[in-house]
């Protein structure tokens, strides 16, 4: 007599590996499940970042003397400007105005002289049309020159007028300072969010519109049995992409994991849980592969973009848009990936995330299973 667990294997494997050969004749999917996450965290790893490099600055020389020169030598040294050397203001404001630079730097007649009353001063033009780049590009100008004056009294063996105390900056959880680490670890939750209900929304609606699921229905398998046999491949698949971007980030972008390597495979996994979920649902509803693939992105991967926290804080937005944010389960993996790679393991925030991220898992799983159910009857 066999036992009724032996009837649900033998139906679940055999449905598996139907998928899994499926899943390997399309080359479309694993376009989709591999190749896509290397492409897009290369293409948002090297190509988005809130630093600024080669950022063109005019520099207005009005002082000849070696302390000016000092200083616009400091600059033209920086990789993160561009500067160019003009006679006089009027030339630099025309080079403003048509947007070839986007800072002027005035070095006035009387620096040298006033430098040396300890009054020193030096004028910073901004572009201000991109309000939150001249803000970047003012920070780092007055630090380069900030830099400069420390290295000018130390040369000269003087003191300072605070009593020759010197000021040690550091930054918490990103010693590089640079937004490549702040980025990265937000990129892989983008990444597994498009990937995972992305592509199962789109591969489970297609064969909706082949009728191949229809044809299930009339066979003695459960709603259960086909949506755990569609999982698993693109679970796998994920996995894959998931892996490959966590090589990425270690090896290419050298961002740090400081928290623990397996918490953060767990809890990726519980998202890619998510992310199938909200596939496999949508694809249920919609049962077209058009409509399947707009609301997939409309409804998981631009709010994951725009309203998780990954390029926002949530506590500096409208309270209206920080609830949006708070029912997203991408908000809760954003911030568990973010703590994980450049905090450390703080586990009274993973519980909580991992607790909620678990819930919204055996919800959208079990609302799939209900709406194909739906479908059998």
């Amino acid at each position: 007599m066999h036992h009724p667990d032996s009837g649900f294997r033998r139906r679940l494997v055999a449905l598996t590996r139907k998928e899994l050969r499926q899943l390997l004749r399309d080359r479309s999917n694993l376009a989709i499940g591999v190749i896509l996450p290397i492409v897009l965290i290369l293409i948002f790893g090297y190509g988005l970042s809130l630093d600024i490099r080669n950022t063109p600055l005019a520099i207005v020389l009005e002082d000849s003397s070696p302390a000016a020169r000092d200083v616009a030598a400091k600059l033209a040294g920086s990789s993160y400007f561009s500067t160019v050397q003009v006679a006089s203001i009027r030339e630099a404001e025309d080079l403003m105005r048509q947007r070839t630079v986007d800072g002027i730097l005035r070095i006035p007649v009387d620096f040298s002289r006033r430098l040396e009353q300890g009054d020193g001063r030096i004028q910073l033009l901004l572009h201000g049309a991109d309000a939150n780049s001249a803000a970047t590009l003012g920070r780092y100008v007055n630090g380069a020159l900030r830099v400069w004056h420390e290295q000018r009294v130390d040369r000269l063996g003087g003191e300072r007028v605070q009593g020759g105390v010197r000021i040690v900056e550091r930054m918490w959880f990103n010693a590089a300072n640079s937004s490549t680490w702040y980025l990265v670890p937000g990129l892989i939750a983008l990444i597994i969010t498009l990937v995972g209900a992305f592509l199962t929304s789109l591969v489970v609606a297609r064969e909706w519109e082949r009728g191949t699921l229809e044809s299930l229905f009339v066979t003695p398998v459960r709603s259960a049995e086909i949506l755990l046999a569609k999982i698993i491949p693109y679970f796998l698949v994920g996995l894959l992409g998931l892996s490959m971007c966590l090589v990425s980030a270690r090896l290419l972008f050298r961002v740090p994991i400081q928290g623990s390597l397996v918490l953060l495979l767990f809890s990726s996994m519980l998202y890619l849980f998510v992310t199938l979920g909200i596939g496999l649902l949508i694809s249920a509803r919609t049962r077209n592969q058009f409509l399947a693939s707009q609301v997939a992105i409309l409804s998981s991967f631009l709010p994951a973009l725009m309203l998780s926290g990954f390029l926002f804080d949530l506590r500096n937005v409208p309270t209206f848009i920080r609830l949006v944010g708070s029912i997203l389960p991408a908000t809760y993996f954003m911030e568990l990936v973010k703590t994980l790679f450049l905090a450390g393991d703080n586990w009274h925030l993973a519980l909580k995330n991992l607790l909620i991220l678990a819930g919204y898992a055996v919800f959208l799983l079990n609302a799939a299973r209900l709406c194909t159910r739906k479908k059998l009857d």
